[in-house]
């Protein structure tokens, strides 16, 4: 089969498109014909070497959405020929023609949208639902802000936010105001030119996606209890005690039950995965690129096979 490699960790140059032995499914795990990969910037993270102790040679890739193929002994949440969707272990790889995962990490895919859709949602989806309800306990009538709410990450959170009941505030380019308003921001500050710190106050949650100073001077706009999540900074010991609120870094976990009550939302139409660039699977190398810019609308999805529909 072919499949994405890494035999060393540096630059999009690292990445090889090769021909590997399919993988075999064991006891509890099911063998997915991959029909798209999505790609999140925990791969070029990877890739890079953010992660130096992992083995190599290394299939990438985290999304993958499909058809199961065959399933290991055991096995009886899933049967051959079910559209799955699911967030793969690191090292399983996504970016290929098969992969396999345990049963758990796995979920039937969104009846209402196509394979291509779906591989946008497990790790950035999860991200999100896990941020913002699991550890926030973001409630109907409270206050978020998002920042980078245009992004991978970001677009999900402000439609879960917004589905939930909350006040969305989102931070993005002024060329993705309108964008984030027709998916449910209720206010858009531009970064560029606004600091958002002068605009709003006494919120209740703030998922920052970007770091850096962003996520310096998102302490002062939380009110008393009110709890910051980070998907890229550790939080800095005594920090949140200083400020007297909350404070979590985000460490996306894989749930197939959770991705189950997210294709549950996509299917009654409350929210959509933002998808702007498909790639072929040969292309990961530009697919790389583009979000190592960190300035993508959405997902970015590798096509592996034609959807069989």
């Amino acid at each position: 089969m072919k499949a994405i490699r890494i035999y060393e960790f540096g630059g999009p140059d690292v990445l090889r498109y090769e021909d590997i032995p399919e993988p075999q499914p064991g006891p509890g795990e099911i063998l997915i014909r991959v029909i798209a990969a999505g790609v999140n910037p925990i791969d070029w993270k990877i890739r890079s070497g953010y992660m130096p102790g992992l083995p190599l040679p290394m299939i990438m890739g985290l999304d993958v959405t499909g058809i199961v193929e065959a399933v290991g002994q055991g096995e009886t949440s899933f049967q051959p020929g079910d559209e799955i969707f699911a967030k793969v272990s690191i090292g399983q790889g996504g970016y290929a023609e098969y992969t396999v995962t345990s049963s758990t990490q796995a979920a039937k895919k969104p009846r209402s949208i196509g394979f291509v859709e779906s591989a946008a949602i497990p790790t950035a989806g999860l991200a999100a639902w896990q941020s913002l309800f699991d550890i926030a306990g973001l409630e109907s009538g409270q206050s978020v802000l998002i920042h980078g709410a245009a992004g991978g990450v970001g677009t999900f959170a402000v439609q879960f936010a917004k589905w939930k009941g909350a006040y969305v505030i989102g931070t993005a380019s002024s060329k993705n105001a309108e964008f984030l308003k027709s998916i449910g921001s209720d206010e858009v500050i531009d970064y560029r030119n606004q600091r958002f710190e002068e605009i709003v106050s006494n919120l209740d949650v703030v998922l920052d996606t970007i770091g850096g100073d962003t996520f310096e001077r998102s302490w002062k706009v939380l009110k008393p209890g009110g709890f910051l999540v980070s998907t890229v900074v550790s939080i800095p010991e005594g920090m949140p005690q200083k400020y007297g609120v909350r404070a979590k870094t985000l460490m996306t976990q894989a749930d197939g039950r959770e991705l189950a009550q997210i294709a549950a939302i996509i299917d009654e139409q409350k929210i959509k995965p933002i998808v702007t660039t498909v790639l072929p699977l040969a292309d990961a190398k530009k697919a790389h690129e583009m979000s190592e810019s960190r300035h993508t609308r959405g997902k970015i999805v590798l096509r592996v096979a034609e959807d069989p529909r």
